[in-house]
C-alpha cells in the first residue's frame, strides 16, 4: 500500500495536481484549494489516502509548484 498526503493548508490552487492526476485530484468550488479525492482529513487540514498503485501521483508531486504532494510506503 502506498499513502498520499497532500498537505492541503499550503495549497495554493494552481490546478497543475488536477490537470496531471484528475483521478485523484479536484478542486474544491468553494475555496478553490485542490482536495484529494475520497481521503481522510487529518487535524491539520492535511488530507491522507491509501492506494495499491501510484498511477498518476509521481506526475502531480513533479508538477506541484509548492511541493506538498508526498508518498510514504
Amino acid at each position: 500500500m502506498l499513502k498520499i498526503i497532500h498537505e492541503r493548508p499550503k495549497c495554493i490552487s494552481c490546478g497543475s495536481c488536477v490537470a496531471v492526476c484528475p483521478s485523484y485530484f479536484e478542486l474544491d468550488s468553494k475555496d478553490g484549494l485542490a482536495n484529494l479525492k475520497n481521503s481522510k482529513r487529518l487535524s491539520d487540514g492535511s488530507e491522507e489516502l491509501e492506494v495499491d498503485k501510484a498511477d498518476c501521483i509521481k506526475e502531480a508531486i513533479d508538477v506541484c509548484p509548492v511541493q506538498i504532494i508526498k508518498t510514504k510506503k
